[in-house]
């Protein structure tokens, strides 16, 4: 059975920081890219970022140089690492899994507010 469960999301002021974890089981993790997706109530659900097999990286515009995101094959885990955040990445963030197939976690709630 396949599983990617999100942890890390959570209440945080603007400016502030948190560690996304997604933590994959059924999976040979090492071989698929991994995403980053969030969506906001009433939007569509966007890209934020990816990390291939290899550990190249790809971010979207509106978080570059503010998120950041890593894996760790031995743990089967990919992070998200979100700094100076802003009101608008207030969102619920999924975890994706993508090779010969598509997994997706249940999602983890990050608002941003003070």
């Amino acid at each position: 059975q396949v599983q990617l469960v999100e942890s890390g999301g959570g209440l945080v002021q603007p400016g502030g920081s948190l560690t996304l974890s997604c933590a994959a089981s059924g999976i040979r993790f090492s071989i698929y890219t991994m995403y980053w997706y969030r969506q906001a109530p009433g939007t569509q659900r966007d890209l934020v970022a990816a990390i291939t097999n290899g550990g190249s990286t790809n971010y979207a515009d509106s978080v570059k140089g503010r998120f950041t995101i890593s894996r760790d094959n031995a743990k089967n885990t990919v992070y998200l690492q979100v700094n100076s955040l802003k009101p608008e990445d207030t969102a619920v963030y999924y975890c994706n899994a993508r090779n010969m197939f598509n997994y997706w976690g249940q999602g983890t709630q990050v608002t941003v507010s003070s």
